[in-house]
């Protein structure tokens, strides 16, 4: 089992910066793939970046290319998304997630992940 707990939400205007992160325990996270995931109030949750086990691959949701960046530490084990540019649009629960299937590849599919988070709430305000 690996519990994982994130942190870092808050409130943020446009245009600015948040950075969660995802601390794990349990088992060592060097052998899953990571990934976050988002919901927005009344919308279902979805993919937001990946991550695979070494850090070689990552892929992120078209709505956040280029704005955010997943990284992670296994020697630590967490994962972080760090989140530059932020819109109202990105106010959700942010999820972080641990997938062992395929943990060389960056995953997308929210029904590929065994393990989830709680989540931390993000607001961006216009």
């Amino acid at each position: 089992q690996v519990q994982l707990v994130e942190s870092g939400g808050g409130s943020v205007q446009a245009g600015g910066s948040l950075r969660v992160s995802c601390a794990a325990s349990g088992r060592t996270i060097s052998s899953y793939a990571m990934g976050w995931f988002r919901q927005a109030p009344g919308k279902e949750r979805e993919f937001a970046a990946a991550i695979s086990w070494s850090g070689a691959n990552t892929n992120y949701a078209d709505s956040v290319k280029g704005r955010f960046t997943i990284s992670r530490d296994n020697a630590k084990n967490t994962v972080s998304l760090q989140m530059n540019s932020l819109k109202p649009e990105d106010t959700a629960v942010y999820y972080c997630a641990a997938d062992s299937s395929r943990p060389g590849l960056s995953v997308t599919n929210s029904d590929e992940y065994d393990f989830w988070g709680q989540g931390t709430r993000v607001t961006v305000s216009s």
